[in-house]
């Protein structure tokens, strides 16, 4: 479920500016997803944790400004959605500076790449080539997923520092995504310091039957991990070990060349790192 606009932070944190309305709307355009692509007023509501009244005049302004449409009392996003997306991945310039890193790991072992930042408790794809569309989760730019299910997440999770990473265990409840998705806190604890010891995470069948992938982080001149990549097969076509022995230095490689594409470009680094 979205978080509430209530409860990503606490009030008495809030600046005086902070704009409660603009902060609902945002809220009910981030509760649509696949699995609610269009909905009631009150499914609204429910998703985003708002009054009924609330959801509807924030609604009712989402279709003046042509985002959210309605059919037979039933609410869908409209394209002009789009418009806010596109605007990141232009001005951060991704398709120029990541894409090509991307399509060489593609190039070089078929399946997909990705580079994502943690958002919350989950990770959020900023760039993504493929050449595999079946059998897996959809990966595209935009797509969030639970950190604790995916390589790209504890490595970003082994980056934090001990006391937000003891947050983000506390707060978090995790959600077994398959038969194999670790759950125990205790294990996903030593996951991510494995992960932070080696430098780089292995994942099979956690967020997906059928994934098995294997990312490294991206840092900063300080060490300071600002985002990650990955690089994911088919678990029938390729396993962990196989994986980490053909890909790992490559990935590495390629988290090096996207860490000195970030020095050269501080606002690019600003959007996409994690804060």
């Amino acid at each position: 479920m979205v978080e509430a606009v209530t409860s990503t932070r606490e009030r008495t944190e809030r600046p005086a500016e902070f704009v409660e309305a603009l902060a609902k709307g945002l809220t009910i355009l981030e509760s649509f997803d696949a699995a609610h692509g269009e909905m009631t007023l009150s499914e609204v509501a429910r998703r985003a944790m708002l009054s009924p009244a609330a959801a509807r005049r924030s609604l009712i302004t989402l279709m003046e400004m042509g985002y959210v449409g309605q059919t037979n009392k039933r609410f869908h996003l409209r394209p002009r959605v789009m418009s806010l997306s596109s605007a990141f991945y232009f001005s951060a310039r991704i398709d120029e500076l990541l894409q090509p890193d991307l399509r060489q790991i593609v190039d070089l072992f078929g399946d997909a790449s990705s580079v994502a930042t943690l958002d919350g408790d989950d990770v959020v794809y900023v760039a993504h080539c493929s050449v595999q569309r079946a059998r897996r989760a959809t990966a595209v730019v935009g797509a969030r997923y639970p950190a604790h299910a995916t390589s790209l997440g504890r490595v970003l999770l082994a980056g934090l520092d001990d006391d937000a990473l003891r947050h983000y265990l506390t707060r978090m409840t995790p959600v077994a995504l398959t038969s194999n998705t670790v759950t125990d806190k205790k294990k996903l604890r030593a996951l991510v310091a494995a992960a932070r010891k080696d430098g780089y995470s292995a994942t099979v069948d956690q967020l997906d039957y059928g994934i098995t992938a294997l990312a490294v982080p991206i840092r900063r001149g300080d060490g300071k991990t600002i985002a990650a990549i990955n690089s994911s097969g088919y678990s029938g076509h390729v396993d962990v070990d196989q994986l980490i022995a053909e890909r790992l230095a490559e990935l590495r490689a390629t988290a090096s060349r996207i860490s000195r594409t970030f020095a050269r470009y501080p606002v690019m680094e600003s959007m996409i790192g994690m804060s």
